[in-house]
C-alpha cells in the first residue's frame, strides 16, 4: 500500500500557536478574515468545473459486491452471537482528554480560524505508536443518536513500513461515547474481510481516509491503486474474539484481531468497473461525507491527489438506496452497478476533507474542501465551492489561507447539533458550521 504522508513522526517543540479561553480555542495572535477577492490568493482554486461526459462520467461507475448471508452466518455461527454499538461503548477503556490538557504543539495543530469550539487529545498510549487517526463520522450521519448513545467514529490505519509485517497497513475504528461532552471514553474494534466463505476473516489492509455512517453501515475508503473504491460494514455484526494473540483470524482456541476485543466483518464492497484507480482513470477515492440535503441522501467524495502536485482533483457524488430492504448501500442498476449522480473537477489539490451542504435559500449546494498545505508540513486550508465562485478564511497580518488544521482530516456534519467534526494530527475537535461560513463569507 502506498504511504500517505500521515504516519511520519510529528515535529516537535513548535512555539504555542493556541490557547484556551473556557470551551473555545483561539490563536494568540489576532486572526484577520479577508474574502477570496480581496486578499487576491494565488493559490485559489477557483470555481468548480461539473463534469458532464460520458468520458468523464464513466470512470466513476461502480460494481457492488454483497458478501453472501451465508459466509456472514457461518462466521457468526463459529463467533458466536454479533453484538452491537452499545456492547462496544460498555467496555469503553480508552479515555480522551480535553484540550487544556494537551501539550502546547497539539494544540497548535487545531485550526487557526475558524476555531475549534470543543477538542480533545487520544490517550497517549494509541498515539506514540504506528497508528494515526485520518477519518471521522459520527451517529448524526446515522441520523441522530444511536441506541440511546451519541457516538463518533474514527478511522486509524497502521504504518505501512513500521512494525509486525502482520500488523502494517491494518485498519481500526475507535468507538467513542460521546454522551458526555466533557468526558469521552472509547473502545477499539478492528476492521476485517471475511474469506473462505465465513470460515475465517483477514484484516482490512487499507488507508481509511473517509468514512461515512448512514442507517446501520459504515463505509470506509479502500487502498489508493487498487480497483477497490470502499468497504461496508454493519454495525449490528460486531464480533467479539476470544483470543489476546498478534494474529489475525482464526487461530488454535479461538479467535483472534491483533490484540483487539472486537471485529466488523464487511458486508459488501464496491470497485470500479473501469478497473484500478489513476490519474487518467478512476479516481482514487480520498474524504468521504454524506449530504443529507440531497434527495435522496448522497455519498460525497474527494480524490486522493498529492498536495504538493499539479493534478486537478475530481469531486463527486452517489446515491443512497431507498429501499428499506436495503439500508445503508448505495443506488444500483438491475445489474449492481452504481453511478454518480453529480460530479465536479476542482484546482484544489491534497484534498482531506469534503462536504456537500446546501444552505437555506441557496440554489446549489457548496463544496467544503479541507486541504494540506504543497509542503505537507504545517497548516492546510479550507475552501467553500460551487460552480460560480471560491471563498477562504484568512489569517494573521499576511491573510495567509493557511489557517485550517494541521495534517487535517476527514469532516463530518452532525446536523442535529449544527457542529462539524474533524481530526487534525492527534486531536479530534468540532465547530459549528456556522463558524465555518461566517469566516468564508
Amino acid at each position: 500500500m502506498k504511504h500517505r504522508g500521515r504516519h511520519r513522526r510529528r515535529r516537535r517543540g513548535a512555539a504555542l500557536r493556541a490557547v484556551l479561553t473556557g470551551t473555545a480555542l483561539a490563536l494568540t495572535a489576532a486572526a484577520t478574515l479577508i474574502s477570496t477577492s480581496q486578499a487576491g490568493v494565488g493559490e485559489d482554486p477557483g470555481p468548480l468545473t461539473p463534469l458532464t461526459s460520458p468520458a468523464d462520467t464513466g470512470r466513476l461507475r461502480l460494481q457492488e459486491h454483497l458478501v453472501p448471508g451465508r459466509s456472514l452466518d457461518r462466521l457468526a455461527a463459529a463467533m458466536g452471537r454479533p453484538v452491537g454499538v452499545d456492547a462496544v461503548l460498555r467496555g469503553a477503556d480508552r479515555r480522551l482528554r480535553a484540550a487544556d490538557d494537551c501539550s502546547a504543539d497539539d494544540r497548535a495543530s487545531l485550526p487557526v480560524a475558524p476555531a475549534a469550539a470543543r477538542a480533545y487529545f487520544w490517550d497517549p498510549a494509541d498515539t506514540e505508536g504506528d497508528w494515526r487517526p485520518a477519518s471521522v463520522t459520527t451517529s448524526g450521519d446515522a441520523d441522530g443518536a444511536w441506541g440511546g448513545h451519541r457516538v463518533v467514529l474514527a478511522g486509524w490505519t497502521h504504518s505501512t513500513t513500521a512494525g509486525r509485517p502482520g500488523e502494517r497497513g491494518l485498519a481500526r475504528v475507535a468507538f467513542v461515547d460521546a454522551d458526555d461532552p466533557a468526558h469521552l471514553a472509547y473502545r477499539w474494534v478492528l476492521l476485517v474481510v471475511p474469506v473462505d466463505g465465513g470460515r475465517d476473516y483477514r484484516g482490512l489492509v487499507s488507508d481509511v481516509s473517509g468514512m461515512v455512517w448512514h442507517e446501520d453501515k459504515l463505509l470506509v475508503t479502500t487502498t489508493s491503486g487498487g480497483a477497490d473504491a470502499l468497504y461496508v460494514y454493519d454495525l449490528d455484526r460486531i464480533q467479539r474474539t476470544t483470543v489476546d494473540a498478534p494474529a489475525v483470524g482464526r487461530v488454535p482456541g479461538g479467535w483472534s484481531a491483533d490484540g483487539h476485543g472486537y471485529v466488523l466483518p464487511a458486508v459488501a464492497s464496491y470497485r470500479f468497473a473501469a478497473g484500478p484507480c489513476s490519474a487518467s482513470g478512476p479516481p482514487c477515492p480520498g474524504a468521504l461525507a454524506l449530504d443529507r440535503g440531497s434527495a435522496p441522501d448522497s455519498l460525497v467524495a474527494a480524490e486522493w491527489t498529492a498536495p504538493d502536485g499539479d493534478r486537478r482533483a475530481r469531486l463527486w457524488r452517489y446515491a443512497f438506496d431507498t429501499d428499506p430492504a436495503r439500508p445503508g448501500l448505495l443506488a444500483t442498476d438491475g445489474a449492481g452497478r452504481v453511478d454518480a449522480v453529480e460530479a465536479y473537477r476542482t484546482r484544489a489539490a491534497g484534498i482531506r476533507g469534503v462536504l456537500s451542504y446546501r444552505k437555506a435559500g441557496a440554489d446549489r449546494a457548496s463544496w467544503y474542501v479541507g486541504r494540506l498545505p504543497g509542503t505537507q508540513d504545517g497548516h492546510g486550508g479550507l475552501w467553500r465551492q460551487d460552480t460560480e465562485r471560491t471563498r477562504a478564511a484568512h489569517c494573521g497580518a499576511d491573510a495567509s489561507d493557511r489557517c485550517w488544521a494541521r495534517d487535517s482530516g476527514s469532516l463530518s456534519y452532525w446536523r442535529a447539533t449544527g457542529e462539524v467534526w474533524s481530526l487534525s494530527d492527534r486531536m479530534l475537535f468540532a465547530l459549528p458550521l456556522a463558524d465555518l461560513d461566517h469566516s468564508l463569507d
